[in-house]
């Protein structure tokens, strides 16, 4: 896997600059995979988190007009994981080097890398937004445990490790949710997190905001993401830009940085796909 570590627009830039025939390469190829095909085809590469071989899922469903999405695709047929998610486990272990004895957080608990990561992590929390109504730390008589990352009900310094993987672009201000996890991770402790990133931008784009009387303001087109708990699915408020990596060190963490990586062995496609990281 090829990883780049990027802290800033202007770092992108020359990045970007660098390797504009690299990129161009990269495009050519994914746009090979696509052409022949109409509906569904299959990639052939290795599954990180099933430690084998495999063809790899892709559709056209949710893709960028005739283009294929290639960060929500690539399903691994063992473990369903798609492309971001499969990186994600996959940066757990190489950037971060989670060890299974770390205390660790995830903001998710009825998905299928929630499921993964638990078989692994003995000491993982987790959670969904069940609503405003419903306490933060409640548990369901099904298990699920609701938490609202404005005000988390776990205690200072709790968790070695954080993840929160495209959820913050539901929060109408998501600095709120960097700061509460700042609050939660042990000095020293990791925060890695996905969002729908605009890696053109330098400010974020502010999709959708709340009035004062509560009413939704759409600033652009409404877009809805899947929610497991929600047919009718998320509202994305976000699209967010280089200048979220200020605001996240102004939230509490002394380091954070884009992690910029492809690799088509790993079947991580899309010329470039980000995560990023912080350091508390």
């Amino acid at each position: 896997m090829i990883i780049h570590r990027l802290r800033s627009f202007a770092e992108y830039h020359r990045h970007a600059a660098r390797l504009a025939e690299v990129h161009a390469t990269r495009r050519q190829h994914e746009l090979n995979l696509q052409l022949p095909h109409r509906t569904s085809f299959t990639v052939k590469g290795f599954s990180y988190p099933a430690k084998r071989m495999v063809d790899f899922i892709v559709d056209f469903q949710h893709g960028h007009g005739p283009l294929v999405n290639w960060r929500e695709w690539l399903i691994c047929p063992v473990t369903k994981l798609n492309n971001r998610v499969r990186a994600c486990i996959h940066l757990l272990d190489s950037e971060l080097g989670m060890t299974p004895d770390e205390s660790a957080y995830i903001t998710e608990q009825v998905t299928p890398l929630y499921t993964f990561l638990s078989r692994r992590h003995a000491r993982l929390s987790a959670s969904e937004f069940l609503g405003g109504d419903v306490p933060p730390g409640t548990v369901t008589p099904h298990g699920i445990r609701n938490e609202d990352l404005t005000r988390l009900s776990y205690p200072t310094a709790s968790f070695d490790v954080a993840m929160s993987f495209d959820c913050l672009e539901h929060m109408p201000d998501p600095m709120e949710g960097f700061q509460e996890m700042a609050r939660v991770i042990r000095p020293g402790g990791k925060l890695m997190w996905s969002v729908p990133f605009r890696h053109d931008l330098e400010a974020n784009l502010v999709r959708a905001s709340i009035a004062t009387d509560g009413t939704v303001v759409h600033h652009h087109p409404p877009e809805y993401h899947g929610d497991p708990l929600n047919k009718a699915g998320c509202l994305c408020f976000t699209h967010f830009g280089w200048n979220m990596l200020d605001e996240v060190r102004r939230a509490g963490f002394r380091d954070a940085y884009a992690l910029a990586y492809w690799s088509d062995m790993f079947g991580y496609l899309g010329t470039e796909q980000f995560v990023f990281v912080a350091t508390k």
